[in-house]
């Protein structure tokens, strides 16, 4: 199991690196070219979002991204570091785990976008799956691979 780790600062520019390094390390791994797209865009709206969560309620702690390679799948962990706390599972577009242990009043999700970016991710991505407890909240996805075609 290969993985990658990625820290970064929660600046919007530093959005679009984690989004190339992802669909690099994808195509490595043996995600299918037609889905590329689709990572390149979910790694941006995961990664977008924690940058707005980290900014909106003065977090200073970087950005968190883990690209893991298995054996018949490619996983992306996308962490930030804000208490568990903001939108219920329901506004999550039936994303489950989605930010619902501490009352919304503690919480400042940048006027919604913390349920539009889970909603967006949703869309994208088939398997997907939002954590989040007091170190902060972690947005897992993954895609199937084809080892067969992988590069070396």
């Amino acid at each position: 199991m290969a993985t990658v780790e990625l820290r970064f600062s929660a600046q919007p520019e530093h959005v679009r690196t984690a989004r190339l390094v992802a669909a690099a390390v994808a195509r490595r791994a043996g995600v299918d070219e037609a889905v590329l797209d689709e990572v390149r865009l979910a790694v941006g709206e995961a990664c977008s979002r924690a940058v707005g969560l980290h900014r909106s309620n003065g977090v200073t702690a970087p950005i968190r991204v883990v690209l893991t390679e298995e054996e018949k799948s490619f996983s992306i962990e996308v962490g930030d570091e804000v208490p568990g706390a903001g939108v219920a599972a329901a506004d999550a577009a039936g994303v489950p785990g989605a930010r619902g242990s501490a009352p919304a009043e503690d919480f400042d999700d940048a006027d919604g976008e913390d349920s539009m970016g889970l909603a967006v991710i949703s869309g994208l991505v088939d398997d997907v799956e939002v954590r989040a407890g007091e170190g902060g909240g972690v947005i897992r996805m993954s895609w199937p691979t084809n080892p067969a075609i992988a590069l070396p």
